[in-house]
């Protein structure tokens, strides 16, 4: 249900990171992982499935808003995420 602005006590406008402040130019990741990075948690940590989801709530948008700057690759398999990476300058 919507709250009123005036139950917050600190609001912030949304800022988003660049991906070249996010991401290794050399690495190619699962948005899992990309997931994890924005918020400055190790990727391979295990993260339990509603932690997964709202780290995946913020990753997307970010992921679709810099898209241009993004390359993907195929999973290995069907049942496998695909793979980001920094699109090279």
């Amino acid at each position: 249900m919507p709250r009123p602005k005036g139950d917050f006590d600190d609001l912030r406008p949304l800022a988003f990171r660049e991906p070249e402040d996010v991401l290794d130019p050399d690495r190619m990741y699962t948005i899992y992982e990309v997931a994890r990075l924005l918020q400055g948690i190790d990727p391979d940590v295990e993260l339990d499935v509603e932690t997964e989801n709202v780290l995946l709530d913020w990753a997307i948008p970010w992921m679709l808003k810099y898209a241009s700057s993004f390359v993907f690759a195929e999973p290995d398999s069907d049942n496998e995420p695909g793979y980001y990476g920094l699109k090279e300058a």
